[in-house]
């Protein structure tokens, strides 16, 4: 993981974290988030539908604005296209990757960001 200060928005990029600990946090927290070995492979939709479904949940408690307003879109549209699927559709990890980079100064200190970054990472995407 490595923050982007060339802009003028902080950026956070997720590189690639294979059978690690990584950490993302801010205002003096930190949350990390232990991800591989035996089951990061065998992460299925249902499992992404839960992490994108608690950061949703958890984003209730942040103060509404147009940043919150535009991310809350973002993840009902993903967990849309989760719910029911067989598989997860080639790109939404992309997409969702995106999405929590584009608002990483949101969502910084809520370790549901963490913990779907995590799967995220465990899914190559």
């Amino acid at each position: 993981m490595a923050t982007d200060n060339s802009g003028t928005e902080p950026s956070v990029r997720i590189g690639d974290v294979t059978g690690s600990a990584f950490s993302i946090g801010g205002s003096n927290n930190t949350n990390s988030v232990h991800h591989g070995g035996a089951g990061a492979a065998a992460v299925g939709p249902e499992v992404l539908l839960d992490a994108v479904l608690e950061l949703r949940a958890a984003l209730v408690r942040l103060p509404r604005g147009e940043d919150r307003a535009a991310l809350d879109a973002e993840l009902d549209g993903v967990a849309e296209g989760l719910e029911g699927a067989a598989e997860i559709r080639p790109g939404l990890v992309t997409r969702l990757r995106g999405a929590l980079e584009r608002w990483a100064p949101l969502v910084d200190s809520v370790s549901a960001a963490t913990a779907l970054a995590g799967l995220l990472t465990s899914l190559g995407g």
